[in-house]
This record gives C-alpha cells, sequence and structure tokens, in this order.
C-alpha cells in the first residue's frame, strides 16, 4: 500500500476539521434561528392575550362578546395567520367567537386553561406547524371566558427551510475552497522542506560538507535545521577522526609488519646456523608483541569509547588508586633512582580499573622521560567544581607546537625514540578516552628543559563521603 504524501495528509486533516467546523456552526445557526422564531412567536402571542384581555376588561359580558366584537375584531383582522377562538369555561358553553379563516382543532375547546398562560404545539390537517397560546380572563362583569389564541408557523417553516436549502447549496462551495486553501496553505507551509531532502540527497560519506540555510526558516523549522547541521557537523569531525585513525593505524600497522616480512625473507633467503634462526624469531617475536600490544590497545579504546562503560561507576579515592601504581612501577623508578612522591586525596565516581591504566600511562611516561636520580610528583588537589590528579616530572619538556596534539591517536612528539622504546603512540589518547568518559579531562604543561606535567581533571561528585581526609601526607617510593 502505498503511503500518502505528508502534504496530502495535513491537507485532508485540515479539510475535514474545516468541513466539520462549518457543518456544526451551520448546525448551530438552524438551532439559533429555530430558538429566536420560537421565541418571537411566544412573545407575539403572549402580547396579543394582554391587548385582548384588556378589551374584554372594558364592559363586556359574555353576552356582548357575540353581539359586540368590533373592538377584538379589531385587534385580529388583517393577520391572516392568527386565529381567535373565545369559549366559557362551562363543559358545554357554547362558541361565544371565532375569528380566523382556518376554523380550530375541537381538540384545543378541550385542552385544559388557567390564569398562567399555557402554550400548545400542535400541526393541523394540512400539515402545517400551530403555536397555541391559552388562558382564563376575567371579564367586566366577573365571569371568567377561555381566550384561545393560535399562531400559523408556516412563515417561520419556510424561512427554515430556505436556510437549509441555502446551506446545503453552499456547502459543497464552501468545503471546495476550505479544501483548496488548505492545501495551498500547506504546500507553501511545507515548502522549506525542499530543501532538507536536497542537502540529503547531497550529503555522503565521501562529502558532508552540506548544510542546511537558516535564512527565513519558521522557528520550529530552524530549531530542526540547527539541530540537523550540527549533527552532520559531529558526523564529519566523526568521519574525519576515523579516515584520519585508519590512515595512523595503517601507518602503524606497516612497519612491524614490513619489518616481520624483511626479517623472514632475509631468514629464509639461504640456509643458517640455528643461532640465527633464533635471532630472527626472536626479533620477529618482539614486531609481533609490539603489533599485539597496538591491537589490545585498540580494542580498550572502543571499550571506553562505549556510554555504557559508564554502568560499573562508583566511588573511587584518587590517592589509594595513585599509591598502588605507583607499587606496580617501584621496580622501573629504582632502576632509574627515580623517587616517587604522592601528595593528598580525593574522592571521585568513576571505574577503578580504568582509573588506574589512566594514572598508570602517565607515570610511565613521566618515569620513561624522567633524568636519573630525580623526583615524579603525583599531585591531587580538589577545587570548587573538579578535583585533579597531576603528574610531574622534570626533563627536557615539550615544545609547545606538540601541546595540542598530544593526546591525538599516534601522534609522538619524539617519534624515533618513542618507537624505539616499545610505545604504541595511543597511551595519551587512551587517557583522554578514559576521561572523557568520566565526563573529565586531561591536558597538559610543560616548560621545556624544566618540568612537564599532566594532569586527570574529574568532576567533583555531589555524593562524595562527607567523612574524606582533607589531604593525605606524603607518600613515596623510591
Amino acid at each position: 500500500m502505498r503511503t500518502t504524501s505528508l502534504s496530502m495528509r495535513l491537507g485532508l486533516t485540515v479539510s475535514l476539521m474545516g468541513a466539520g467546523l462549518v457543518v456544526l456552526l451551520a448546525t448551530l445557526a438552524y438551532l439559533a434561528l429555530t430558538h429566536e422564531l420560537d421565541k418571537l412567536a411566544r412573545k407575539g402571542l403572549e402580547n396579543k392575550l394582554e391587548q385582548l384581555e384588556h378589551s374584554l376588561s372594558q364592559g363586556l359580558n359574555p353576552r356582548d362578546i357575540s353581539s359586540r366584537p368590533h373592538s377584538l375584531l379589531d385587534l385580529v383582522m388583517g393577520h391572516d395567520n392568527i386565529y381567535l377562538t373565545i369559549v366559557g369555561t362551562q363543559a358545554d358553553a357554547p362558541l361565544l367567537l371565532s375569528v380566523g379563516a382556518k376554523p380550530q382543532q375541537p381538540l384545543l375547546l378541550d385542552a385544559p386553561a388557567g390564569k398562567t398562560l399555557a402554550y400548545l404545539n400542535w400541526v393541523d390537517g394540512h400539515g402545517n406547524r400551530i403555536l397555541s397560546a391559552t388562558r382564563l380572563v376575567p371579564l367586566y362583569s366577573g365571569e371568567n371566558v377561555r381566550v384561545l389564541l393560535s399562531l400559523d408557523r408556516s412563515d417561520d417553516e419556510a424561512l427554515l427551510s430556505a436556510y437549509l436549502r441555502s446551506t446545503v447549496i453552499a456547502l459543497p462551495l464552501l468545503l471546495i475552497l476550505i479544501g483548496m486553501g488548505a492545501w495551498w496553505l500547506v504546500q507553501r507551509g511545507l515548502a522549506p522542506l525542499q530543501q532538507f531532502s536536497r542537502v540529503a540527497a547531497q550529503v555522503s560519506t565521501q562529502d558532508l560538507t552540506h548544510r542546511l540555510a537558516l535564512d527565513n526558516l519558521p522557528k520550529e523549522l530552524g530549531e530542526l535545521a540547527q539541530g540537523i547541521n550540527f549533527m552532520l557537523h559531529r558526523l564529519d569531525d566523526g568521519v574525519q577522526q576515523l579516515s584520519q585513525f585508519s590512515d595512523d593505524l595503517a601507518h602503524e600497522l606497516r612497519a612491524p609488519l614490513t619489518n616481520l616480512m624483511g626479517k623472514a625473507q632475509v631468514t629464509l633467503s639461504r640456509e643458517r646456523p640455528s643461532q640465527e634462526y633464533k635471532a630472527g624469531l626472536e626479533s620477529c617475536t618482539e614486531e609481533m608483541e609490539r603489533l599485539s600490544r597496538i591491537v589490545s590497545d585498540m580494542l580498550f579504546l572502543a571499550q571506553v569509547s562505549h556510554p555504557a562503560a559508564r554502568a560499573g561507576f562508583a566511588q573511587v579515592s584518587l590517592g589509594e588508586e595513585a599509591q598502588r601504581v605507583m607499587e606496580l612501577f617501584a621496580l622501573s623508578a629504582e632502576d632509574k633512582q627515580v623517587t616517587l612522591n604522592l601528595r593528598g586525596d580525593a574522592w571521585v565516581m568513576g571505574d577503578r580499573l580504568m582509573i588506574q591504566r589512566a594514572i598508570s600511562n602517565l607515570l610511565s611516561n613521566a618515569i620513561r622521560h624522567t633524568p636519573q636520580a630525580s623526583t615524579v610528583l603525583l599531585l591531587v588537589e580538589t577545587y570548587s567544581q573538579s578535583v585533579s590528579l597531576s603528574v610531574g616530572n622534570p626533563g627536557r619538556g615539550i615544545e609547545a607546537h606538540h601541546l595540542p596534539h598530544l593526546f591525538e591517536r599516534f601522534y609522538r612528539a619524539d617519534s624515533s625514540r618513542t618507537r624505539a622504546e616499545g610505545g604504541t603512540g595511543l597511551g595519551l589518547a587512551i587517557v583522554q578516552s578514559i576521561m572523557h568518559l568520566h565526563q573529565g579531562h586531561a591536558d597538559v604543561s610543560s616548560q621545556p628543559g624544566r618540568f612537564t606535567r599532566l594532569r586527570l581533571v574529574f568532576p567533583l561528585p555531589c555524593d562524595a563521603p562527607s567523612d574524606t581526609t582533607p589531604a593525605a601526607p606524603a607518600r613515596s617510593a623510591t
């Protein structure tokens, strides 16, 4: 089944709503007209009865009504749709006066009458609607007569019928006009969506530079366009990063693979002593270990980048985790006669193993680049809105133009030295990914030839333990 277009659905919806509104208004107008005509008819009969009552009270008795009805006839004559009947109150009382071309129904003569005005709607033998009003009227002599005044409402019925006919004729035309107007308004209102369609057709993984123009857009579509532009911007950044990462990864993997193939081909090119085969295998093993580290780091980056990794967050003591990492690096620090010094403590929300991994990467870099017989300082500090753990060390430092790129994947300030030491170029990128997962960040500051400090900045947890010790004493490992 083919899906109808949005403009068609909106147009039909507006048309149906308009049609329903027109029908409702026509119905309400018919009911209001009927009510007003009925109200006017009742009011006219009431006024005429008051005039008749006044005339009957001016010295008339039952015999005078039949013999001298001139004053009463003057009130009724000239109204072709009004009929007057006056009878006595007795059951067998004779008819005193009957005025009108249409005789009164015997049923009306039997209708009960009182001193309060009573109305009766009925239909005569010709199908005409009649409204009658009856009341007991006192005469001058003190006797009562029953006055029955009827109004033929054929003119009202004709007016209502004419209204219905005109409504039935005009209604289809109104519905057609409403439908055409609704279609035009919907088409005009949805015209900006054509720009969305054009941009969507141009966007691809090879070209994410297209953006929606925000000029002259309605408020709702303007907000949608801004959201789509922001989404395209993020996708563009992600694709660019993925492309760059793929290039960097291919470059990083090409070197060890080339080394493996070269060494294997050289080793197998001729017969060699077993010692040379052993040396070749050992060299190939080193390259494969490097490949394994790159793959492991890549898998860890993919794990850290997944939002589900936040599910296991708990309160973590930065001082305790830093102390554990320092114990792991105690031997490598001792080999270089480097002293590890820790100051301060604070609580954060996070994953304990990931935080250990981040501290481990920073401390490993610090020990690697620290001169012998020096001190690496780990400092935990608490601020108004954040908690930081910094790892600082003396040494050659990092030049300023390297600092903005230091946390990028496979970026190396000293490429040859890092590869020689077995690094993958992913350590600081892993640190930054871990900090992004913890809604924090990592930064670096360096004074070439003097001191370098890398820092992990965590958001301050709102439910940190209130009995946390303010600052742990300095701890060191040599």
